[in-house]
């Protein structure tokens, strides 16, 4: 991945998020995405913190943002992979950072979530 593609994603991801645009956000996944994070163990009692498909991973995001009125994620870092990028960022769980990888159209395939908890 270049530098630029990466830091194109991490700006739009970003300003997504802190608009809480939800069609936004989405618009960077792969519709059968899959999505890892501990947070979805603790807000959805998921055992494996694992979800699939853009609509029950845009359901629960629809749940994060109306939980977080105040939700606002400051970038920190990018880091760029061979077809994925790292996005280490503040956000409402502290100190936070993001692997996305992608798939051959550009679209986000799988996302896994770090949290200093």
């Amino acid at each position: 991945m270049e530098k630029e593609q990466a830091l194109k994603f991490a700006e739009a991801w970003i300003a997504a998020w802190n608009a809480h645009d939800l069609e936004q956000i989405l618009s960077h996944y792969d519709d059968e995405f899959e999505m890892s994070s501990p947070a979805i163990t603790r807000l959805t009692g998921e055992p494996s913190g694992r979800l699939k498909g853009k609509r029950v991973v845009g359901e629960y995001w629809a749940g994060a943002l109306e939980k977080f009125p105040d939700l606002k994620f400051t970038l920190l870092h990018t880091l760029r992979g061979a077809d994925s990028v790292v996005l280490v960022y503040q956000g409402v769980l502290g100190l936070s950072a993001e692997s996305f990888h992608f798939g051959a159209d550009g679209k986000v395939i799988r996302a896994y979530a770090h949290y200093d908890l």
